[in-house]
């Protein structure tokens, strides 16, 4: 391991990668599965960094397209597909992992990652793809285009990046009662009508610590 961090003529691309899991399945009606969670293993004496390639950048966001994997370690790189449309049902994409040394620019290896969307998990075929549709399906995607991740990760962090205007609302209005007086209180310039009870505002402080756990998932 150690004569092979040191090796400089290592051939672009012979390096190999390790990732799991190498294909992506979501679905259309669970929720859940709009989030996949790609994990790169280094389990190499020597520092990786990695970029994230991908066939359809503006269907998927990606969580730190770029980084660095220390030895004998490993990293979670979160995927969301953010595009789910009945149009897009059994399309296949792919993404493309490549890493190469801290010190070096070129891509010592590369491992692609197909990634299909799916109505329903109940519709997915339990028996392999033939042989002969799995052979065109790979030859259909060798030629695809990969496109920087880095480039639409800043886009999908800024159209999905924030809480929706009601949440912010709520939040607002949650607040504002929690400031209020509370019923019995009698040194107060608040009419008495806005003095709210203890129960009303441990309501608003339930609600609003909900809500602050959707703006912090956003």
């Amino acid at each position: 391991m150690h004569q092979q961090r040191r090796q400089p003529d290592l051939v672009e691309g012979s390096l190999p990668v390790f990732v799991f899991p190498t294909e992506l399945v979501f679905y259309a009606d669970e929720q859940a599965s709009h989030k996949q969670v790609l994990t790169l293993y280094n389990p190499y004496e020597f520092a990786l960094k990695f970029k994230v390639l991908c066939t359809a950048p503006n269907k998927y966001a990606v969580v730190d397209a770029t980084g660095a994997v220390k030895p004998q370690c490993c990293v979670d790189i979160v995927i969301r597909h953010r595009d789910v449309r009945a149009c897009h049902y059994g399309v296949i994409d792919k993404f493309r992992l490549q890493v190469s040394e801290q010190s070096q620019r070129k891509a010592l290896g590369r491992k692609e990652v197909m990634a299909t969307l799916l109505p329903s998990a109940a519709q997915e075929q339990p028996q392999a793809r033939p042989q002969e549709e799995e052979r065109r399906m790979k030859e259909q995607l060798a030629d695809r285009v990969f496109f920087e991740q880095t480039a639409f990760q800043t886009e999908s962090r800024t159209a999905s990046g924030g809480p929706s205007l009601l949440t912010v609302l709520l939040g607002l209005v949650c607040m504002a009662a929690l400031m209020l007086p509370t019923l019995g209180e009698q040194e107060s310039t608040v009419p008495v009508y806005l003095h709210l009870s203890v129960n009303k505002k441990l309501v608003a402080a339930y609600v609003l610590g909900l809500l602050t756990m959707v703006i912090l998932r956003t």
